[in-house]
């Protein structure tokens, strides 16, 4: 069995699932990672690994960026209320915050 973060929840949204709160882009993919990147990304989805704390909710969040990656899971969203451009990466909104905005527009 695969290990995945879903919650069988499953409402995807403006590009993301309000239930287990990856992007729809990692859902598809999920079976193409690694163990060991399904792993980071559970970890990360569940709060248990971050870069910093979210401006929004003040909880621990991951900016891939952040990370040393070239993109961050983010940019699969549409536009949503944040600052822009964001260039401090100490001030990417989390996974929960983002749910938030994306389903108010």
């Amino acid at each position: 069995m695969i290990a995945s973060p879903c919650v069988a929840k499953c409402k995807p949204e403006n590009g993301l699932c309000t239930g287990c709160l990856r992007t729809i882009n990692e859902i598809v993919g999920w079976v193409q990672l690694t163990d060991a990147q399904r792993d980071y990304k559970i970890k990360s989805v569940r709060r248990m690994i971050s870069t910093h704390t979210c401006p929004g909710c003040q909880q621990p969040t991951q900016c891939d960026i952040a990370a040393g990656k070239e993109t961050c899971w983010c940019f699969d969203l549409p536009k949503c209320d944040t600052p822009e451009p964001v260039t401090d990466t100490s001030q990417c909104y989390c996974r929960h915050c983002l749910t938030t905005m994306v389903n108010q527009e």
